[in-house]
């Protein structure tokens, strides 16, 4: 019997770790970018790519807020889910956490095509922290997983060209202000899931563009793609052309290898198991970039794959193939003004033998070239198809911006009952011209930092608040003495000057005035401990991210007394938290008490956040030890250094 496509809402329970709240201190150091290129390989490069490796780089995550108030204590909790599905594929997809598809599942066999992973265990790999690993991901912004990976999406169900449903998910990038959406649709009978994905820039000016979908697949594949060499990038920063491997997942160290598909040549990539049975990707021209991501087989990759899931599950290692806008993810390609780019992916099962060009010969039997340009000619009319049936709800940030703008996004709308608490002081900038002061003492919202919201801070009446988010914003267009005027007017007369201690503490850092930024740190730490008003998420989090800062800061002038008090002056739950264990330990070393540092590391202790590549923990360890450093501490990622 045929099964009508349907789409319906679901709830999955996984053992998960909460996220928490998010960092409340705005991200105004420079990003740390583990994706750069060492210099010496750009003369080397085609000239297309060189001209975008070096366009619109990612200066600074705002107006995001980093999330890293997350933990690895998993208990089972429900999550929210919408599955579409026919009688051949059933796909599995997470609204609330960047829309991620979970699950693919072909159900005449039976198989799982995607890498789905049995915990939810945020990481420290998005570009503004919290990340999980699995199914298939949209990555939208600047080189790296999307500040979305962990946020809600809107979602709907929507008409499809087959007369059948499309479920339609949207938001807002703030990064690089762009709407985008991403319509999943699988015709009656498919044995193929349809994706069509648009991406707007809406302004009068060109804005630089990132996309890359992201597949985890089981990691004892052979990935096959249509190219003869590929450009390998690794830890060390070394982008280089190389031939493709042919067992690239026996690499030592993680890596990734950007295929150099032919420019004629049909787009997709596979990863099939051995016997030929396997995930298949392919899509429309535009999405012109194949990559894979390994781990490798050294202990940090291993330790790695450990960490994002449970010990003991069963799963295996996952590798990631992904397909991008550019030849590499170092790239970003130009988003001309007032206009649009779009394109149609699709994802299916492939049984065919270990070979490219076999493999290439089986897929155009399966789906044909010419197949998937009629897919997406079929689609592209009905992208600004208004939605139907809401299913989901994201963030009010888009409201906010068509509001500002008047701006009208057929298929894509950002109604006002989505604007909430966070967006309702700059709500009242727009319509009111001046910023409100808060009703009551909490740790400052978030910051809008676009040229529009800058120029209507800059002409609002100059109270603190004012002045505190227009510093932000001005620090952020790189106004950096400007962005210090407003901080210091601002405390002149603020009530709460902990925040703007604060700015002014990174600005002093960034200017290499360490010990003027330790003082600040001090003072806006000690200000902080007499304002908090509670133990609850928000006054916690503000405490932790601002001792974090304040210890490293004293540390780094040697004040190692004044790093104890700050310490001190922590949350007992805060102390205990991994990334505070590492603190402490660091603080213990300073004090030249190397035996019980030693002493927390043989304790044991987990840090959530730790950042991909991060080598932290080794460094630490091998000022109170001659020892090799334990197995569960080894994240490393790269070869030493000779």
């Amino acid at each position: 019997m045929v099964i009508v496509t349907t789409i319906r809402r679901d709830v999955l329970t996984l053992p998960a770790a909460q996220l928490g709240s998010d960092n409340p201190l705005p991200p105004l150091r420079p990003l740390h970018e583990v994706h750069g290129i060492d210099d010496r390989d750009r003369d080397d490069l085609p000239r297309d790519m060189a001209r975008q490796v070096g366009y619109g780089p990612l200066r600074s995550l705002l107006p995001a807020r980093v999330r890293d108030g997350y933990g690895r204590e998993r208990e089972p909790r429900e999550i929210d889910t919408l599955v579409i599905e026919n009688d051949r594929l059933r796909a599995t997809v997470f609204p609330g956490l960047g829309g991620r598809v979970a699950s693919l599942v072909h159900k005449p066999t039976g198989r799982e095509l995607l890498y789905r992973n049995p915990v939810l265990q945020p990481a420290n790999f998005a570009l503004n922290g919290a990340w999980f690993s699995g199914g298939i991901e949209w990555n939208i912004g600047a080189t790296g997983h999307t500040t979305l990976s962990c946020a809600p999406l809107h979602a709907a169900r929507v008409p499809a060209p087959d007369g059948g449903e499309m479920l339609r998910l949207w938001e807002w990038e703030r990064l690089r202000d762009l709407p985008f959406q991403v319509d999943l649709w699988l015709p009656e009978g498919s044995d193929f899931l349809y994706v069509g994905v648009r991406v707007r820039n809406p302004h009068e000016r060109p804005v630089p563009a990132y996309w890359w979908s992201n597949i985890a697949v089981p990691e004892k594949r052979r990935v096959l793609a249509p190219a003869d060499d590929a450009w390998h990038f690794g830890y060390e920063r070394r982008l280089r052309r190389v031939p493709v491997p042919s067992d690239p997942l026996n690499s030592p160290y993680a890596a990734d290898y950007f295929y150099d598909l032919p420019d004629a040549q049909r787009r997709w990539i596979a990863a099939l198991d051995e016997h030929g049975h396997g995930l298949v990707q392919t899509s429309t021209d535009v999405l012109r970039g194949r990559k894979l991501f390994l781990w490798g087989t050294g202990g940090g990759g291993r330790r790695w794959q450990e960490w994002l899931t449970e010990p003991g599950a069963g799963t295996g290692g996952y590798c990631e193939i992904q397909a991008g806008l550019a030849r590499t993810q170092l790239e970003h390609v130009r988003l001309d003004a007032e206009s649009e780019v779009t394109w149609l992916e699709a994802y299916g099962p492939l049984d065919a033998p270990p070979v490219p060009a076999e493999a290439e010969t089986r897929l155009e039997a399966v789906l044909p070239r010419s197949a998937v340009d009629e897919a997406y000619a079929a689609w592209k009319p009905y992208a600004d198809t208004e939605p139907g049936e809401i299913l989901a709800v994201g963030s009010g940030w888009g409201a906010l911006e068509v509001l500002r703008a008047d701006l009208k996004l057929p298929g894509t709308p950002f109604d006002e009952s989505t604007l909430g608490e966070a967006q309702a002081p700059w709500l009242e900038l727009l319509r009111a011209g001046s910023f409100p002061e808060p009703r009551r003492v909490r740790p400052p919202g978030e910051t809008l930092v676009a040229p529009y919201w800058r120029y209507m801070l800059e002409t609002a009446p100059a109270t603190p608040l004012t002045e505190y988010h227009l510093g932000v914003a001005q620090w952020h267009a790189g106004d950096l003495a400007q962005a210090v005027r407003s901080w210091e007017r601002g405390r002149e007369l603020a009530p709460s000057v902990w925040p703007l201690l604060r700015c002014l503490a990174v600005a002093d850092r960034e200017a290499g005035h360490h010990e003027r930024a330790a003082d600040r740190y001090a003072d806006a730490f000690d200000d902080l401990c007499h304002e908090r008003r509670d133990d609850g998420e928000r006054w916690t989090a503000a405490t932790a991210a601002l001792g974090r800062e304040a210890i490293e800061a004293l540390l780094r002038v040697h004040r190692t007394a004044d790093a104890r008090a700050v310490w001190a002056r922590l949350h007992p739950e805060t102390r205990a938290r991994g990334r505070f264990r590492l603190i402490e330990a660091g603080l213990l070393v300073a004090e030249g008490r190397h035996e019980e540092a030693r002493a927390v590391f043989a304790a044991g202790f987990e840090v959530a956040d730790l950042r991909e590549g991060a080598e932290a923990i080794g460094r630490l360890w091998g000022r109170i030890s001659d020892e090799p450093l334990p197995a569960h501490y080894d994240f490393r990622m790269r070869p030493p250094a000779p």
